[in-house]
Protein backbone atom coordinates (compact mmCIF):
# COMPACT_ATOMS: atom_id res chain seq x y z
CA UNK A 1 0.00 0.00 0.00
CA UNK A 2 1.07 3.43 -1.08
CA UNK A 3 1.75 5.72 1.88
CA UNK A 4 1.81 9.80 1.60
CA UNK A 5 5.13 11.65 1.48
CA UNK A 6 3.92 14.69 2.48
CA UNK A 7 0.83 17.02 3.97
CA UNK A 8 -0.65 17.66 0.14
CA UNK A 9 -3.02 15.37 -0.35
CA UNK A 10 -4.11 13.98 -3.72
CA UNK A 11 -7.72 15.32 -5.46
CA UNK A 12 -10.04 12.59 -6.20
CA UNK A 13 -10.42 11.47 -9.31
CA UNK A 14 -14.49 12.82 -9.50
CA UNK A 15 -13.23 16.12 -9.12
CA UNK A 16 -10.86 16.28 -11.72
CA UNK A 17 -12.26 17.47 -15.39
CA UNK A 18 -11.10 16.90 -19.01
CA UNK A 19 -7.94 19.31 -19.85
CA UNK A 20 -6.81 19.55 -16.02
CA UNK A 21 -9.49 21.76 -14.29
CA UNK A 22 -11.26 20.94 -11.21
CA UNK A 23 -14.55 20.74 -10.42
CA UNK A 24 -16.12 22.48 -7.81
CA UNK A 25 -15.34 21.06 -4.36
CA UNK A 26 -17.91 19.70 -2.15
CA UNK A 27 -18.80 20.94 0.71
CA UNK A 28 -16.58 20.13 3.82
CA UNK A 29 -13.92 19.76 1.42
CA UNK A 30 -12.39 23.48 0.98
CA UNK A 31 -10.04 22.31 3.81
CA UNK A 32 -8.65 19.57 2.19
CA UNK A 33 -7.75 21.51 -0.63
CA UNK A 34 -6.05 24.63 0.62
CA UNK A 35 -2.19 24.12 1.33
CA UNK A 36 -0.65 23.63 4.68
CA UNK A 37 0.80 26.95 6.27
CA UNK A 38 3.06 25.06 8.52
CA UNK A 39 4.61 23.73 5.79
CA UNK A 40 8.62 25.28 5.08
CA UNK A 41 9.67 26.33 1.83
CA UNK A 42 11.43 24.29 -0.75
CA UNK A 43 15.33 25.89 -0.77
CA UNK A 44 17.43 24.41 -4.12
CA UNK A 45 20.00 22.48 -3.89
CA UNK A 46 22.93 24.76 -5.00
CA UNK A 47 21.91 27.26 -1.92
CA UNK A 48 21.98 24.55 0.65
CA UNK A 49 25.56 23.67 -0.06
CA UNK A 50 27.23 27.47 -0.35
CA UNK A 51 25.71 28.14 2.81
CA UNK A 52 26.78 24.89 4.15
CA UNK A 53 30.21 25.90 2.59
CA UNK A 54 30.37 29.30 4.02
CA UNK A 55 29.63 28.85 7.89
CA UNK A 56 33.39 27.52 8.48
CA UNK A 57 35.06 29.69 6.79
CA UNK A 58 33.47 32.47 8.79
CA UNK A 59 34.56 30.45 11.92
CA UNK A 60 38.31 29.80 10.75
CA UNK A 61 38.88 33.60 10.05
CA UNK A 62 37.50 34.43 13.70
CA UNK A 63 39.51 32.03 15.25
CA UNK A 64 42.91 33.71 13.76
CA UNK A 65 41.79 36.65 14.25
CA UNK A 66 41.15 36.11 18.17
CA UNK A 67 44.60 34.17 18.17
CA UNK A 68 46.34 37.07 16.70
CA UNK A 69 44.84 39.40 19.02
CA UNK A 70 46.19 36.94 22.06
CA UNK A 71 49.37 37.07 20.96
CA UNK A 72 49.38 40.58 20.56
CA UNK A 73 48.62 41.08 23.79
CA UNK A 74 50.80 38.52 25.10
CA UNK A 75 53.77 39.58 23.69
CA UNK A 76 52.90 43.74 24.88
CA UNK A 77 52.61 41.96 28.54
CA UNK A 78 55.92 40.39 28.52
CA UNK A 79 57.70 43.39 27.23
CA UNK A 80 55.99 45.87 30.52
CA UNK A 81 56.84 42.82 32.72
CA UNK A 82 60.58 43.06 31.46
CA UNK A 83 60.89 46.63 31.85
CA UNK A 84 59.14 46.39 35.10
CA UNK A 85 62.21 44.39 36.11
CA UNK A 86 65.03 46.16 34.43
CA UNK A 87 63.66 48.91 36.32
CA UNK A 88 63.87 47.31 39.62
CA UNK A 89 66.76 45.60 39.24
CA UNK A 90 68.57 48.80 38.64
CA UNK A 91 66.83 50.37 42.00
CA UNK A 92 68.49 47.68 43.44
CA UNK A 93 71.71 47.78 42.19
CA UNK A 94 71.85 51.47 42.91
CA UNK A 95 71.19 50.39 46.75
CA UNK A 96 73.54 47.85 46.90
CA UNK A 97 75.99 50.15 45.37
CA UNK A 98 74.99 53.24 47.95
CA UNK A 99 75.64 50.62 50.74
CA UNK A 100 78.28 48.17 49.80
CA UNK A 101 82.64 48.38 49.80
CA UNK A 102 83.35 49.33 45.92
CA UNK A 103 87.17 48.35 44.75
CA UNK A 104 88.44 50.56 42.62
CA UNK A 105 91.94 51.32 41.31
CA UNK A 106 93.24 54.41 42.23
CA UNK A 107 95.96 57.37 41.21
CA UNK A 108 97.65 60.11 43.13
CA UNK A 109 97.81 63.79 41.47
CA UNK A 110 100.76 65.39 40.80
CA UNK A 111 101.93 68.53 40.25
CA UNK A 112 104.20 68.80 36.37
CA UNK A 113 104.90 71.10 33.20
CA UNK A 114 102.39 70.33 30.32
CA UNK A 115 102.46 71.68 26.67
CA UNK A 116 99.99 73.62 25.16
CA UNK A 117 100.04 71.97 21.52
CA UNK A 118 98.44 72.68 17.98
CA UNK A 119 97.41 69.38 16.38
CA UNK A 120 97.84 69.80 12.23
CA UNK A 121 97.80 67.55 9.03
CA UNK A 122 100.94 67.89 7.05
CA UNK A 123 103.26 66.59 3.84
CA UNK A 124 106.45 65.80 4.50
CA UNK A 125 108.03 67.96 1.36
CA UNK A 126 111.92 68.37 0.19
CA UNK A 127 114.19 71.17 0.73
CA UNK A 128 115.27 70.44 -2.91
CA UNK A 129 113.94 68.11 -5.54
CA UNK A 130 116.79 68.20 -8.75
CA UNK A 131 115.26 66.34 -12.07
CA UNK A 132 117.79 66.45 -14.45
CA UNK A 133 117.38 66.56 -18.27
CA UNK A 134 119.66 66.92 -20.78
CA UNK A 135 121.16 70.30 -22.22
CA UNK A 136 122.74 68.45 -25.36
CA UNK A 137 121.97 65.82 -27.86
CA UNK A 138 123.45 62.30 -28.02
CA UNK A 139 124.10 58.68 -27.26
CA UNK A 140 123.47 57.74 -23.52
CA UNK A 141 126.79 55.68 -23.20
CA UNK A 142 126.86 55.16 -19.20
CA UNK A 143 124.45 55.45 -16.12
CA UNK A 144 126.59 55.47 -12.92
CA UNK A 145 124.28 55.30 -10.64
CA UNK A 146 122.29 52.93 -9.26
CA UNK A 147 118.74 53.07 -8.02
CA UNK A 148 117.54 54.45 -4.46
CA UNK A 149 121.14 55.34 -4.16
CA UNK A 150 122.81 58.26 -1.63
CA UNK A 151 124.53 60.25 -4.09
CA UNK A 152 126.89 63.50 -3.18
CA UNK A 153 127.18 66.33 -4.88
CA UNK A 154 129.45 66.08 -8.22
CA UNK A 155 128.75 62.70 -8.12
CA UNK A 156 128.70 61.02 -11.46
CA UNK A 157 125.62 59.99 -12.75
CA UNK A 158 124.73 59.99 -16.57
CA UNK A 159 127.30 60.19 -19.53
CA UNK A 160 126.42 61.08 -22.76
CA UNK A 161 128.88 60.86 -25.97
CA UNK A 162 131.18 64.09 -25.70
CA UNK A 163 133.06 63.07 -29.03
CA UNK A 164 131.11 65.44 -31.53
CA UNK A 165 131.33 68.64 -28.79
CA UNK A 166 134.82 67.82 -28.06
CA UNK A 167 135.78 67.76 -31.43
CA UNK A 168 133.83 71.34 -32.12
CA UNK A 169 135.98 72.34 -28.98
CA UNK A 170 138.94 71.83 -30.48
CA UNK A 171 138.50 73.46 -33.72
CA UNK A 172 137.49 76.58 -31.51
CA UNK A 173 140.64 76.14 -29.46
CA UNK A 174 142.49 76.15 -32.56
CA UNK A 175 140.59 79.38 -34.02
CA UNK A 176 141.50 81.37 -30.79
CA UNK A 177 145.38 80.21 -31.01
CA UNK A 178 145.12 81.13 -34.72
CA UNK A 179 143.88 84.88 -33.84
CA UNK A 180 146.24 85.39 -30.81
CA UNK A 181 149.14 84.79 -33.44
CA UNK A 182 147.69 87.48 -35.42
CA UNK A 183 146.72 90.02 -32.49
CA UNK A 184 150.61 89.36 -31.65
CA UNK A 185 152.13 90.20 -34.55
CA UNK A 186 149.99 93.65 -34.45
CA UNK A 187 150.69 94.52 -31.42
CA UNK A 188 154.63 93.90 -32.60
CA UNK A 189 154.24 96.42 -35.26
CA UNK A 190 152.26 99.14 -33.34
CA UNK A 191 155.41 99.01 -31.49
CA UNK A 192 157.38 99.35 -34.43
CA UNK A 193 155.17 101.97 -35.58
CA UNK A 194 155.56 103.97 -32.50
CA UNK A 195 158.93 103.86 -32.50
CA UNK A 196 159.28 105.23 -36.30
CA UNK A 197 156.85 108.00 -34.95
CA UNK A 198 159.53 109.14 -32.30
CA UNK A 199 161.92 109.26 -35.22
CA UNK A 200 159.33 111.34 -37.68
CA UNK A 201 159.72 107.76 -40.35
CA UNK A 202 156.51 107.30 -40.63
CA UNK A 203 153.14 109.51 -40.64
CA UNK A 204 150.59 109.92 -38.21
CA UNK A 205 147.79 107.77 -39.65
CA UNK A 206 150.18 105.22 -40.43
CA UNK A 207 150.37 104.72 -36.57
CA UNK A 208 146.29 105.49 -36.35
CA UNK A 209 145.56 102.53 -37.89
CA UNK A 210 148.08 100.22 -36.58
CA UNK A 211 146.36 100.79 -33.14
CA UNK A 212 143.03 100.87 -34.44
CA UNK A 213 144.00 97.20 -36.19
CA UNK A 214 145.28 95.77 -33.00
CA UNK A 215 141.99 96.75 -31.51
CA UNK A 216 139.88 94.47 -33.87
CA UNK A 217 142.40 91.42 -33.07
CA UNK A 218 141.78 91.90 -29.38
CA UNK A 219 138.13 91.71 -30.34
CA UNK A 220 138.25 88.70 -32.56
CA UNK A 221 140.34 86.81 -29.43
CA UNK A 222 137.70 87.78 -27.12
CA UNK A 223 134.86 86.20 -29.23
CA UNK A 224 137.20 82.99 -29.90
CA UNK A 225 137.70 82.93 -25.95
CA UNK A 226 133.90 82.83 -25.95
CA UNK A 227 133.62 80.12 -28.33
CA UNK A 228 135.97 77.76 -26.36
CA UNK A 229 134.18 78.47 -23.52
CA UNK A 230 130.98 77.11 -24.81
CA UNK A 231 131.98 74.60 -26.38
CA UNK A 232 133.67 73.83 -22.97
CA UNK A 233 130.38 74.14 -21.45
CA UNK A 234 128.73 71.69 -23.71
CA UNK A 235 131.48 68.83 -23.08
CA UNK A 236 130.42 69.30 -19.72
CA UNK A 237 126.81 69.13 -19.89
CA UNK A 238 127.82 65.51 -21.30
CA UNK A 239 129.12 64.20 -18.12
CA UNK A 240 125.80 64.72 -15.86
CA UNK A 241 126.88 64.80 -12.11
CA UNK A 242 124.42 65.15 -8.96
CA UNK A 243 123.59 68.83 -8.67
CA UNK A 244 122.49 68.39 -5.12
CA UNK A 245 123.10 65.26 -1.97
CA UNK A 246 120.22 63.11 -1.46
CA UNK A 247 118.82 59.99 -2.81
CA UNK A 248 117.96 59.25 -6.40
CA UNK A 249 115.02 57.37 -7.67
CA UNK A 250 114.57 55.19 -10.34
CA UNK A 251 116.46 55.03 -13.33
CA UNK A 252 115.16 56.59 -16.34
CA UNK A 253 117.00 55.94 -19.12
CA UNK A 254 119.68 53.32 -20.21
CA UNK A 255 122.71 52.79 -22.28
CA UNK A 256 121.98 53.19 -25.71
CA UNK A 257 119.25 55.52 -25.61
CA UNK A 258 119.53 58.78 -27.37
CA UNK A 259 118.42 61.91 -25.88
CA UNK A 260 117.58 65.51 -27.15
CA UNK A 261 118.61 68.83 -26.14
CA UNK A 262 115.89 70.66 -23.78
CA UNK A 263 112.96 67.86 -24.73
CA UNK A 264 111.64 67.81 -21.18
CA UNK A 265 112.55 64.48 -20.86
CA UNK A 266 113.41 63.40 -17.01
CA UNK A 267 116.79 61.57 -17.09
CA UNK A 268 117.24 61.54 -12.91
CA UNK A 269 115.63 62.71 -10.31
CA UNK A 270 117.31 63.65 -6.81
CA UNK A 271 115.82 64.49 -3.24
CA UNK A 272 117.01 65.95 -0.58
CA UNK A 273 116.18 64.04 2.15
CA UNK A 274 118.95 65.17 5.03
CA UNK A 275 117.35 67.61 6.29
CA UNK A 276 113.89 67.46 5.63
CA UNK A 277 110.58 70.07 5.86
CA UNK A 278 107.31 69.60 6.39
CA UNK A 279 104.26 71.26 4.91
CA UNK A 280 101.37 71.67 7.30
CA UNK A 281 98.31 74.22 7.95
CA UNK A 282 97.19 75.30 10.98
CA UNK A 283 93.70 77.92 11.65
CA UNK A 284 94.11 81.39 11.64
CA UNK A 285 92.84 81.71 15.24
CA UNK A 286 95.87 79.83 16.11
CA UNK A 287 98.26 82.59 15.18
CA UNK A 288 97.76 84.55 18.44
CA UNK A 289 99.69 81.66 19.74
CA UNK A 290 102.16 81.14 17.24
CA UNK A 291 103.18 84.91 16.15
CA UNK A 292 104.14 85.72 19.83
CA UNK A 293 106.83 83.32 19.61
CA UNK A 294 108.29 83.61 16.35
CA UNK A 295 108.80 87.61 17.05
CA UNK A 296 110.50 86.92 19.70
CA UNK A 297 112.76 83.97 17.35
CA UNK A 298 111.64 81.14 19.80
CA UNK A 299 112.70 77.71 18.54
CA UNK A 300 109.25 76.40 18.43
CA UNK A 301 109.19 72.45 18.67
CA UNK A 302 107.57 70.60 16.04
CA UNK A 303 107.11 66.66 17.11
CA UNK A 304 105.49 64.65 13.38
CA UNK A 305 103.92 61.20 14.05
CA UNK A 306 102.76 58.78 11.66
CA UNK A 307 98.99 58.32 10.12
CA UNK A 308 97.83 56.48 12.75
CA UNK A 309 98.81 59.10 15.11
CA UNK A 310 100.54 56.74 17.47
CA UNK A 311 104.44 56.52 17.04
CA UNK A 312 106.80 59.43 17.00
CA UNK A 313 108.74 59.89 13.56
CA UNK A 314 110.73 62.74 14.15
CA UNK A 315 111.54 65.69 16.21
CA UNK A 316 112.18 69.25 14.52
CA UNK A 317 111.57 73.10 15.03
CA UNK A 318 109.36 75.29 12.83
CA UNK A 319 110.83 77.91 10.01
CA UNK A 320 108.33 80.02 9.10
CA UNK A 321 104.70 80.64 8.19
CA UNK A 322 103.22 81.86 5.15
CA UNK A 323 103.04 85.33 3.85
CA UNK A 324 98.77 84.99 3.68
CA UNK A 325 95.83 83.19 4.71
CA UNK A 326 94.21 81.19 2.86
CA UNK A 327 90.45 82.47 2.46
CA UNK A 328 88.83 79.51 1.42
CA UNK A 329 90.18 77.53 4.52
CA UNK A 330 90.64 79.83 6.83
CA UNK A 331 94.30 78.22 7.31
CA UNK A 332 98.01 79.66 6.66
CA UNK A 333 101.06 77.13 5.65
CA UNK A 334 103.77 76.62 7.84
CA UNK A 335 106.58 74.95 7.34
CA UNK A 336 109.12 72.98 9.92
CA UNK A 337 112.49 71.16 9.56
CA UNK A 338 113.54 67.97 10.70
CA UNK A 339 117.14 66.62 10.64
CA UNK A 340 116.12 62.85 9.14
CA UNK A 341 119.18 61.79 10.50
CA UNK A 342 117.83 58.51 10.71
CA UNK A 343 115.60 58.69 7.22
CA UNK A 344 112.30 58.09 8.88
CA UNK A 345 110.58 61.40 6.87
CA UNK A 346 109.73 60.30 3.20
CA UNK A 347 109.16 63.10 0.45
CA UNK A 348 105.46 63.15 -0.05
CA UNK A 349 104.56 61.23 3.28
CA UNK A 350 101.20 62.03 5.50
CA UNK A 351 102.41 63.03 9.53
CA UNK A 352 100.12 64.27 11.84
CA UNK A 353 102.01 67.59 13.40
CA UNK A 354 101.84 68.62 16.81
CA UNK A 355 103.57 72.49 17.49
CA UNK A 356 104.50 73.01 21.12
CA UNK A 357 103.63 76.69 21.30
CA UNK A 358 103.73 76.83 24.92
CA UNK A 359 104.40 75.64 28.34
CA UNK A 360 102.43 75.65 31.80
CA UNK A 361 104.81 75.32 34.30
CA UNK A 362 103.87 73.91 38.12
CA UNK A 363 100.36 72.42 37.67
CA UNK A 364 98.46 69.82 38.69
CA UNK A 365 98.75 66.81 36.52
CA UNK A 366 96.22 63.50 36.64
CA UNK A 367 95.28 61.04 34.46
CA UNK A 368 92.59 61.73 31.39
CA UNK A 369 90.72 58.24 32.54
CA UNK A 370 90.27 59.56 35.54
CA UNK A 371 88.14 62.44 34.53
CA UNK A 372 84.26 62.05 34.09
CA UNK A 373 81.86 63.61 32.19
CA UNK A 374 77.96 64.45 33.08
CA UNK A 375 77.07 66.49 29.87
CA UNK A 376 79.12 69.79 30.16
CA UNK A 377 80.46 68.92 33.56
CA UNK A 378 83.49 67.34 34.38
CA UNK A 379 84.25 65.56 37.81
CA UNK A 380 86.40 63.11 39.53
CA UNK A 381 86.05 60.81 42.50
CA UNK A 382 88.61 61.86 45.51
CA UNK A 383 89.03 59.15 47.49
CA UNK A 384 89.44 60.00 51.20
CA UNK A 385 88.46 58.35 54.52
CA UNK A 386 87.51 55.08 52.30
CA UNK A 387 84.85 57.24 50.86
CA UNK A 388 84.61 58.65 47.08
CA UNK A 389 83.94 62.21 47.15
CA UNK A 390 82.27 64.00 43.61
CA UNK A 391 84.73 66.62 43.09
CA UNK A 392 83.96 68.88 40.33
CA UNK A 393 86.84 70.47 38.22
CA UNK A 394 87.85 72.36 35.21
CA UNK A 395 89.63 70.69 32.62
CA UNK A 396 92.32 72.90 30.76
CA UNK A 397 94.82 71.47 28.35
CA UNK A 398 94.89 67.98 27.40
CA UNK A 399 97.11 65.62 25.48
CA UNK A 400 96.67 61.47 24.60
CA UNK A 401 97.07 60.63 28.56
CA UNK A 402 97.07 63.30 31.10
CA UNK A 403 94.98 66.61 31.48
CA UNK A 404 95.87 69.69 33.34
CA UNK A 405 92.87 70.36 35.88
CA UNK A 406 91.86 72.66 38.49
CA UNK A 407 89.65 72.07 41.24
CA UNK A 408 91.57 69.64 43.44
CA UNK A 409 95.01 69.64 44.61
CA UNK A 410 98.73 67.41 44.05
CA UNK A 411 98.58 64.44 46.39
CA UNK A 412 94.90 63.96 45.99
CA UNK A 413 94.10 60.28 45.44
CA UNK A 414 91.86 59.76 42.65
CA UNK A 415 89.76 56.95 41.22
CA UNK A 416 90.20 55.14 38.01
CA UNK A 417 87.82 52.64 37.70
CA UNK A 418 84.14 51.12 38.65
CA UNK A 419 82.90 54.32 37.73
CA UNK A 420 79.46 52.22 36.75
CA UNK A 421 79.27 51.94 40.58
CA UNK A 422 80.27 55.45 42.39
CA UNK A 423 78.19 58.22 43.85
CA UNK A 424 79.36 60.62 46.49
CA UNK A 425 80.07 59.19 49.62
CA UNK A 426 80.09 55.34 48.14
CA UNK A 427 82.26 53.13 50.74
CA UNK A 428 85.47 51.91 48.87
CA UNK A 429 88.56 49.87 49.03
CA UNK A 430 91.29 50.64 46.57
CA UNK A 431 93.19 46.97 44.65
CA UNK A 432 96.21 46.88 43.87
CA UNK A 433 94.69 44.34 40.31
CA UNK A 434 92.88 46.45 37.01
CA UNK A 435 89.65 46.37 37.49
CA UNK A 436 87.44 45.57 34.72
CA UNK A 437 86.04 49.10 32.60
CA UNK A 438 82.21 49.42 32.68
CA UNK A 439 80.65 47.46 30.20
CA UNK A 440 77.78 49.75 29.83
CA UNK A 441 80.10 52.63 28.95
CA UNK A 442 78.72 55.23 31.51
CA UNK A 443 80.72 58.13 33.18
CA UNK A 444 77.68 59.25 34.99
CA UNK A 445 76.90 59.23 39.07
Amino acid sequence: MQQSSGPTRQLPERHKLRGGECAPCAPGQENELQPDTNQQPHTGLDHQLSAKNASPQRKTIRIWVWILLLLIFAAAFVLVLRQHEATQSAATGRRNAAGAVVAVTSVTAQKGNIGVYVDAIGTVTPVYTASITSQVSGIVTAVHYTEGQLVQKGDPLIEIDSRPYAATLAQAQGILERDQGVLAQAQMDLERYKAAWARNAIPKQTLDDQEKLVQQDLGTGHNDEATVQYDQIQVEYCHIVAPITGRVGLRLVDPGNVVQANAGTVLAVVTQIQPITAVFSVAEDDLGKIQPQLSKRAKLEVDAFDRSDQKQLAKGTLLTLDNQIDTTTGTVKARAEFANSDSSLFPNQFVNIRLLVNTLVGVTLIPSAAVQHNGQAAFVFVLANNKAHLTPITVGVTNATTAQVEGIAPGDVLATSSFDKLQDNTPISISSKPIPANPSGSSAP
